[in-house]
């Protein structure tokens, strides 16, 4: 039994769903014996050497940014420092979202005031916003209705989302793979607006009171510098050129990881094994492109082992390969190139289809296509 029979199992038939009962319990038992192989080989254990050297690494470039900032003045090459700002801070969130995972520190509580410090001070948006999001994605991934990440925004990622939507966001949903890289570059504006957003809703927010403070510390020293030392108009070039940068980058190195995989109707029934690997997608590379995308392109030993550390995501996915090999289960990996073309064929599709499906309202009342 192939791993797309597990997706797409047929009820009506008592001996099939018996057959996918039993392939679900196989596949259960198997992924306990790809997590023991794991553990065994220690790539669950810390490696807070490398995290330490990472943070130092970054404090240091960080820190390189703002002495320029201060040298240069009055000068567009200040635009330079805003890109690589744009960089730094992205860094900075891999290693927020590394951290939120319990991937850094030894215990859970380390971990959150790590996360939540480098998220707020570093980086701008809210943690509790990021992990109630981010979890629910990883309980879920590519399951409509669940997975916060592929629900409707200003972007669809469904035919039905994308034909459901009316003004001007059907009309750029309609084009959203041609408009789709410049999109990227507004992706930081609205991480940032969504996130503050959230600490003022009218819900539970762990930890409210101190993430508003942090965020409005950092705004405050951060613009201030910006305005302080620039011109006004170069000052809002200055942060629009960082968040861009910031955008295109976070949204270039989260987009290749489930866009255009199968998405996975909301009353599908599948295992762990297959729910992780069937809707993520790995992007093939050297350190460099762990480097360049915070670990990121091993998506799919990220999902099966959330806390893995960094350094041992490489080794592990030599395990899971072959692991998927052995039982049937469709192992994706492709160029970053590659990931990057079809995240736009398939926003691109998912756009035709709702143009094609779309039908005028008066003229459905009237009988007429």
């Amino acid at each position: 039994m192939s791993a797309t029979d597990v997706l797409t199992p047929s009820p009506s038939r008592p001996e099939r769903a018996t057959a996918v009962r039993a392939e679900l319990a196989r596949r259960t038992r198997s992924f306990t014996e790809l997590a023991q192989a794991v553990r065994s080989a220690g790539l669950n254990d810390r490696t807070q050497w490398f995290y330490l050297a990472l943070f130092g690494g970054l404090m240091t470039a960080l820190a390189g940014a703002v002495v320029g900032f201060v040298l240069l003045r009055d000068s567009w090459f200040q635009l330079l420092i805003a890109a690589a700002l744009g960089v730094i801070f992205t860094q900075f969130a891999f290693l927020g979202h590394e951290a939120s995972h319990r991937q850094v520190l030894a215990s859970g509580p380390a971990n959150d005031r790590l996360g939540r410090v480098l998220a707020n001070v570093f980086v701008g948006i809210s943690y509790s916003w990021w992990m109630n999001k981010h979890s629910r994605h990883h309980g879920n991934p590519n399951r409509v209705g669940k997975d916060p990440d592929i629900a409707l925004g200003n972007v669809a990622f469904t035919v039905e989302d994308a034909a459901s939507t009316t003004g001007l966001r059907a009309r750029v949903v309609r084009r959203q793979g041609w408009l789709f890289f410049p999109l990227l570059l507004l992706v930081g504006l609205d991480l940032h607006q969504a996130s503050i957003r959230s600490l003022f809703a009218r819900r539970h927010v762990e930890g409210r009171a101190l993430e508003i403070s942090l965020i409005a510390a950092r705004l405050a020293v951060y613009l201030g510098m910006v305005f302080w030392l620039l011109p006004v108009g170069m000052a809002f070039a200055f942060l629009g050129v960082q968040l861009a940068v910031f955008g295109a980058y976070m949204g270039a190195s989260f987009a290749p990881n489930h866009i255009g995989m199968p998405v996975v109707p909301a009353d599908e029934r599948l295992d762990f094994l297959d729910k992780q690997v069937l809707t993520s997608r790995n992007v093939a590379g050297e350190w460099w492109m762990t480097a360049l995308m915070g670990g990121l392109n091993f998506q799919i030993e990220h999902h099966l082992f959330p806390s893995m550390p960094r350094p041992h995501l490489r080794r592990a996915r030599d395990l899971v390969r072959q692991h998927c090999r052995e039982h049937d289960v469709t192992y994706t990996e492709t160029s970053l190139g590659e990931a990057l073309a079809i995240v736009v064929r398939h926003m691109d599709d998912v756009g035709l289809a709702a143009s094609r499906s779309f039908r005028c309202p008066t003229g459905a009342a009237l009988g007429r296509p």
